[in-house]
């Protein structure tokens, strides 16, 4: 009786842990997801006054832009670093993706800086080559990391929203 009670207690435990585990890893994946969509409006936005200073030629206010984002970007940079990592299959693989990810982003940003701090149209020309460089890395980037997250979610159970 007692070795079917330990073994009853045993199943419960790892059902329990197993539960909580693939809550903590869903919990992860969806903080992940609104730190990524809460940059959409300030992007959007960004990407408008970008525009509109470079028609008008007003490269300091594109270097201050940049700057403020790149300032944005880090501080989600920093925030995923200071979530607690689950203990969940491929969470490091996950964090390790979002935040290249989230470089990435902020590597445009940096772009966007060195463009308005440019001395001349030679040097600034040079810049809009590296974006247009790295824009072109965007697809691969983002779709790296959403694979990566969608493979977390696959090894722990849950499907992503």
């Amino acid at each position: 009786m007692l070795k079917k009670l330990v073994l009853v207690a045993v199943l419960f435990t790892s059902i329990v842990a197993c539960n909580s585990n693939k809550k903590a890893a869903f919990n992860y994946s969806e903080e992940i997801t609104k730190k990524d969509a809460s940059l959409e409006p300030i992007v959007s936005a960004t990407e408008d006054r970008v525009g509109r200073y470079l028609n008008a030629g007003q490269f300091d206010s594109v270097a201050v832009a940049g700057e403020e984002m790149e300032k944005i970007v880090q501080t989600k940079i920093d925030e995923i670093n200071a979530m607690k990592v689950p203990g969940a299959k491929g969470a490091e693989e996950f964090k390790a993706a979002t935040i290249r990810y989230f470089k990435f982003i902020k590597s445009l940003y940096t772009g966007y800086k060195r463009l308005g701090l440019a001395k001349d149209q030679e040097e600034r020309e040079a810049v809009v080559a590296d974006l247009q460089k790295l824009v072109g890395e965007k697809t691969t980037v983002l779709s790296e990391m959403q694979a990566e997250q969608r493979k977390f979610a696959s090894d722990n159970g849950f499907k992503i929203k």
